[in-house]
């Protein structure tokens, strides 16, 4: 008698890849960050992008806060990412010491921060969805940006600060961050509502680059 087939296991953390890639996809390949890599946008339409992920990571952060003290969330809680006061120096850099009064959220970013401290302030699995999908694509796909600033615009300290980790290894980090995920005592149903998460918080940074297109006319 053969033997019954057992379905192979796959990590969650290879899971959350693969369910986000195709969004993941059309936000890389977006008309803004296309205009961006095509070296087709002034730099006031870069500041308005940083402008949109200062609101953005400090719901975030704020969200980070909230989960510290969390025996699931607290776990993905990193001093070391957090990107709140690089976006300040950034925005500064770009705008002024008076930046804080001249930047307002498109129509998705006020969106999307309603989203964040609705899901991710009282539920972990929330947080982590929405914390994965800024963080670990600022480690990836991120440091082509922090190149692009460099090559293109002689955007090098501040104004590319945002891009800047003070980590000893990237690589390591992202090794480690999986680990975190896979290890997560979470059951299959909160794994897919997790997934369901952050395919949200995908096609919000998706329509935060259609606005922002909009905006600079790309």
């Amino acid at each position: 008698m053969a033997a019954p087939v057992t379905a192979a296991y796959t990590p969650f953390s290879t899971k959350l890849r693969e369910s986000t890639r195709d969004v993941h996809e059309r936000a890389h390949n977006s008309a803004f960050m296309d205009a961006l890599f095509g070296s087709r946008l002034a730099l006031p339409a870069y500041a308005s992008l940083v402008a949109q992920y200062h609101f953005i990571y400090q719901a975030i952060e704020e969200a980070s806060d909230a989960h510290a003290g969390d025996p699931v969330g607290g776990a993905f809680v990193f001093d070391e990412l957090r990107r709140v006061p690089a976006l300040a120096a950034d925005l500064e850099f770009f705008l002024g010491p008076g930046w804080a009064g001249r930047i307002e959220p498109v129509p998705a970013t006020l969106d999307y921060v309603r989203r964040i401290r609705t899901v991710a302030f009282d539920w972990p699995g929330g947080y982590v969805a929405h914390h994965y999908t800024r963080y670990l694509g600022d480690l990836a796909g991120g440091q082509a940006v922090r190149g692009l600033l460099a090559r293109t615009y002689g955007v090098e300290g501040p104004g590319a600060l945002f891009y800047h980790f003070d980590l000893e290894s990237v690589p390591a980090f992202r090794k480690r961050y999986r680990g975190l995920l896979d290890e997560a005592p979470w059951d299959e149903a909160e794994r897919q509502r997790i997934v369901t998460e952050t395919l949200v918080a995908f096609e919000f940074n998706v329509a935060v680059l259609a606005d922002l297109a909009a905006e600079a006319g790309a």
